[in-house]
């Protein structure tokens, strides 16, 4: 497996150690649809919410849309309409993303609830 898809699967599982953690119910896991994937589908609250897992050695002073540009988000809401409808369900959806940062095995993570929506 590359080094790059080795440090990815890692920090989706950390990301989704730290969901249940949080008492969150994890629905899908690299859920597909043709090419969409979406790392993360989990409930809370009664909420669906869409999780996109980020993986970087470091921060720096970039912004949300550097780590997740705007044409990955319209795919992933695009994936979460595709979701919605395979699953039949008429529900609420939120974007949340997890930023991990670091390497080896230590990382700092961060949990951006709301991080982005179709209204943007």
């Amino acid at each position: 497996m590359a080094r790059h898809l080795e440090i990815g699967k890692k920090g989706e599982e950390q990301a989704m150690q730290f969901l249940l953690e949080k008492g969150w119910k994890i629905l899908e896991r690299n859920w597909r649809s043709g090419h969409r994937e979406i790392d993360i589908i989990a409930e809370t609250g009664g909420k669906l919410v869409i999780v996109e897992v980020k993986v970087r050695k470091f921060i720096g002073t970039e912004r949300l849309e550097e780590h997740i540009p705007r044409s990955k988000q319209r795919f992933l809401i695009r994936a979460a309409g595709a979701y919605l409808a395979y699953r039949n369900l008429d529900a609420g959806v939120r974007f949340d993303v997890i930023l991990l940062t670091g390497e080896g095995n230590r990382y700092r993570l961060e949990h951006i609830e709301d991080a982005f929506g179709p209204w943007d």
